[in-house]
Formats: structure tokens, C-alpha cells, sequence
């Protein structure tokens, strides 16, 4: 049997520096964006989390941008 894939949606992880522990090693916060459209240009994306998370105090160090597909028979 073939397998059929059919996008179910995206989710944008974002990665961002809170701080420093107590060794001096960043302390990092992470945050899901859900609700993303799946046919949403991987620039349009990062720009968007870049702009929205350039409001914060914190410094963004990382965006994972995460395609959910079901896997059917």
C-alpha cells in the first residue's frame, strides 16, 4: 500500500536567552508559536518571530520551524 501525506500544520519553536546560570552558561527559554500557516515562506516566518520577539528584552537565539504531516494508509 502507498502511504499518503497530508499536511496537518506548523508549529514555530522559538529559542530565546533569559539570562545566565550560576556557571555562566546562557540560560535558554523556549516557546511554541502554533497556528502557523503551513504555506507561509520560511522567510515570512523567521521575519515575523525575528520582528515579534525584537520587543522583548531578551535575545533571540534560535527559531525551529517544525511541519506537522499525518501519515496515512
Amino acid at each position: 500500500m502507498s502511504v499518503t501525506a497530508s499536511t496537518k500544520d506548523t508549529v514555530v519553536v522559538v529559542t530565546f536567552q533569559t539570562g545566565l546560570t550560576t556557571q555562566g552558561s546562557p540560560k535558554l527559554s523556549r516557546r511554541s508559536l502554533a497556528s502557523v500557516k503551513s504555506n507561509a515562506s520560511d522567510q515570512d516566518v523567521y521575519d515575523v518571530v525575528v520582528a515579534l520577539y525584537g520587543l522583548q528584552d531578551y535575545p533571540l537565539t534560535g527559531v525551529r520551524r517544525d511541519n506537522r504531516i499525518d501519515l496515512t494508509e
